[in-house]
């Protein structure tokens, strides 16, 4: 079953508004950056990975020339580059939402991406209906939150220990 990751914004944040920029990147061979490598970076919008391809493949190819290695050995080696590109396309990916301060979120496991997205989402939801302080329906004109919202630290006084305060001082109507 192939696993997802999930990457949001950071600048944006992880909340409401964000969520149709969510990338989900399958984890896995890629046939297709395998078969077309650059066409698939380029596809991918990953230009730095796409210049990397490209400089490491030219050099790569020169020094197996300068060599003397056979045209039949270098079209080989080629084929290994490119099932390694197959298999690190996701990685690739994952590395140049890094690099533009995007963050994992999430790892997801599911059958197709359709169904990745929901199991993530019923569970991100679940997480943001415990958040009190929703500044997002304050600035379109909610209510604040009020005092008697649960879980906020002063809607209920705390116990008062067993001991009395701090076992100094005995509880009133207690026994010596």
């Amino acid at each position: 079953m192939p696993v997802y990751t999930v990457h949001a914004p950071t600048p944006g944040g992880a909340d409401l508004r964000a969520t149709d920029k969510f990338v989900f990147v399958r984890d896995g061979f890629h046939f297709w950056a395998m078969v077309f490598g650059p066409l698939w970076l380029l596809w991918n919008r990953l230009w730095l990975a796409l210049i990397g391809w490209i400089v490491f493949l030219a050099a790569f190819d020169a020094g197996l020339s300068s060599l003397g290695v056979g045209r039949r050995s270098i079209v080989l080696a080629n084929i290994i580059v490119a099932l390694l590109m197959g298999f690190e396309a996701s990685t690739l990916r994952r590395w140049t939402l890094s690099r533009g301060k995007w963050r994992q979120l999430d790892i997801v496991v599911a059958d197709d991406h359709d169904t990745a997205e929901r199991r993530f989402f019923e569970r991100w939801s679940e997480k943001q209906r415990g958040i009190v302080n929703d500044q997002w329906a304050v600035d379109r004109g909610g209510p604040p939150p009020t005092r008697g919202v649960p879980g906020q630290p002063f809607s209920s006084p705390s116990p008062i220990p067993a001991g009395g305060i701090i076992g100094l001082f005995p509880e009133p109507g207690g026994s010596r």
